[in-house]
């Protein structure tokens, strides 16, 4: 197992630098910026259908009236998408551009969106088909960003631009230098488009879809949803975020699937896709990356081992909620060769029940999209719209990750409490010669202090300086900024500074974020630090640190963990980081 384990992580360096990769980076961020959308107008939705299942209908008028916010934003999605992905990426390639000749990133998410609705819909009276705009035009939407930053840095690279007197403010010369750039990704986005509809009679996104259609098909079956779910648990077990490699290339597929199993309900049908934004945040990541929500429980009530019982009592809560980084780095699950297996086999296995639920048993897919921090069993059972089979679910695979843990848990927590027993045994043995040696000084004190009772002399007494807490200055004014995958773990140290620097009468300013959405803010804060989960941007984040006159630190797995628990600790670290 040692030997698999040291083979997988020799290709860490690999997966650092493929999470790393620009293209699915500005998808993920791009996505990720839209989650609002995504979660807003299931509030909708669930007003509008749940009733059903009790057999009420609104009447058609009041549905039309609960159901327009999801019409007008989840119905504009991948509008919405394609200006926030091209916004992303072209801060990406910003990075390797000289400093005073960036490209516009207003200027690219407006060609974006331009690009999507030429090449996704057709004017109609009053508007715009929008058939295509929602989830159907997501990988469109990549396009589109993806063509209009290439455009953009060919020209701006090379100077290509309607160069304009000095005299002539920025604001306006920054307008003339955009468009030949934005000019030439219109311009190709009509002749492509055109040629599409000639060939196809269908627009460019319709024909996208139909293109990757047996791909999603492929996705949504076992063997799929094994090597998609296998594969992110994997990576984050060698402590690369999986997320992070995975979900970009089924971020459309896990949307499509979603909103088909809706429209399907709507329709008095089953919705049959398995596949979705809620399977992953509630069923193959109960609890987080692992499905560790039923082995943190069991180390916190079931575990024999001081250390285990200690480590899950105080990760239960967050990873309740979803944010599991404290019990990965502090049991630890991460690189423990003991969890190994558990740890890929039990996502994959919750993936598998809930198809067979699906396809066996009659029970809908997911339907409608809940935030990621709702707790697990509670997201399923809303997500699938209170179905009774969802409840039964809940149970079974609550049940089966216990089966499929717990003889891996009892392994580990009887190796702990041997070290434990030896370590007591150790520090017993210590007192004791600890003791016998003071005994033995003790006697011969006395046995000197007989010998030299006539020469007494005074003793001399030492003034203790008490010395004012170093470093309180370098911490006064300052602003950190801690960054994860999704703003939840980054919190965790968020807090835990707030709170020693309020104990203590610091004028410390701490936040949290998502690394992503990150660099519109960061000129405000004096140091960044990254989470565990995102440490592998480290160098994009030093890149952009540098060129705003931030400084930036990242953090291994057990040291955040220990920081998140320790406020002095934390307000060290982040002493030494400004010096």
């Amino acid at each position: 197992m040692d030997t698999l384990i040291a083979t997988i992580q020799r290709g860490k360096p690999f997966f650092d630098r493929l999470a790393r990769n620009r293209y699915l980076k500005a998808v993920k961020d791009g996505f990720i910026s839209c989650m609002p959308i995504v979660i807003f107008s299931s509030i909708f939705l669930l007003v509008a259908y749940v009733p059903n299942i009790w057999g009420f209908v609104w009447p058609a008028h009041i549905e039309s009236l609960i159901t327009k916010p999801y019409n007008y934003s989840m119905g504009i999605l991948s509008l919405v998408v394609a200006a926030t992905t091209a916004k992303h990426f072209t801060d990406s390639l910003n990075r390797d551009m000289p400093r005073n000749n960036q490209i516009n990133f207003l200027s690219t998410m407006t060609c974006a969106t331009v690009g999507l609705l030429i090449l996704a819909s057709d004017p109609i009276e009053g508007g715009f088909a929008a058939d295509c705009l929602g989830s159907k035009g997501l990988l469109t939407a990549f396009m589109a960003a993806f063509v209009v930053g290439g455009i953009y840095r060919f020209c701006v690279s090379r100077n290509i631009t309607i160069h304009m007197p000095e005299q002539v403010p920025p604001n306006i010369s920054q307008t003339f230098k955009d468009i030949i750039p934005f000019s030439l990704s219109v311009i190709l986005f009509w002749l492509v488009d055109t040629a599409v509809r000639a060939l196809t009679g269908a627009c460019v996104a319709e024909g996208v879809i139909h293109l990757f259609q047996p791909l999603f098909s492929a996705a949504d079956s076992y063997i799929g949803m094994a090597i998609i779910y296998g594969a992110m648990s994997l990576f984050w077990f060698v402590g690369v975020h999986g997320p992070s490699i995975v979900e970009p290339a089924v971020e459309v597929a896990l949307l499509a699937g979603m909103t088909e199993n809706l429209a399907a309900f709507q329709a008095g049908m089953h919705a049959t896709h398995a596949l979705s934004l809620d399977l992953q945040f509630f069923v193959v990541t109960m609890g987080g990356t692992g499905a560790t929500l039923v082995p943190c429980l069991m180390f916190a009530f079931l575990a024999k081992s001081k250390e285990l019982r200690a480590v899950g009592r105080a990760s239960a809560i967050p990873v309740t909620f979803g944010v599991n980084e404290p019990f990965l780095f502090g049991a630890p699950m991460v690189l423990n060769p003991v969890f190994l297996v558990p740890f890929v086999l039990a996502p994959v296995a919750n993936a598998w029940v809930f198809k067979l639920f699906i396809d066996v048993l009659g029970m809908n897919g997911f339907l409608y999209t809940l935030p990621w921090t709702t707790p697990a069993p509670l997201g399923i059972v809303l997500g699938c719209g209170l179905s009774p089979l969802s409840f039964v679910f809940v149970a079974v695979a609550l049940v089966m990750d216990f089966v499929i843990y717990y003889p891996f848990f009892k392994t580990y927590d009887l190796e702990k409490c041997e070290e434990e027993a030896q370590v007591e045994a150790d520090e017993l043995e210590a007192r004791a010669a600890e003791k016998a040696s003071r005994m033995t000084d003790a006697f011969q004190g006395r046995t000197q202090a007989s010998d030299l009772a006539g020469d007494v002399t005074a003793p001399t007494v030492v003034k203790a300086e008490v010395a004012a807490p170093s470093g309180a200055d370098v911490l006064a004014g300052k602003k950190v900024l801690v960054l994860c995958a999704g703003g939840g773990t980054s919190g965790l140290l968020a807090n835990a500074l707030a709170k020693a620097a309020e104990e203590r009468g610091i004028d410390l300013e701490s936040a949290a974020g998502a690394y992503g959405a990150h660099l519109d803010i960061m000129p405000d804060f004096d140091l960044v630090v990254l989470a565990p989960q995102v440490a592998s941007y480290y160098e994009d984040l030093k890149a952009d640190a540098d060129r705003m006159g931030v400084q930036a630190a990242a953090c291994e797995g057990r040291q955040y963990i220990a920081l998140t628990r320790n406020g002095e600790a934390a307000l060290e670290f982040v002493r030494e980081q400004l010096g």
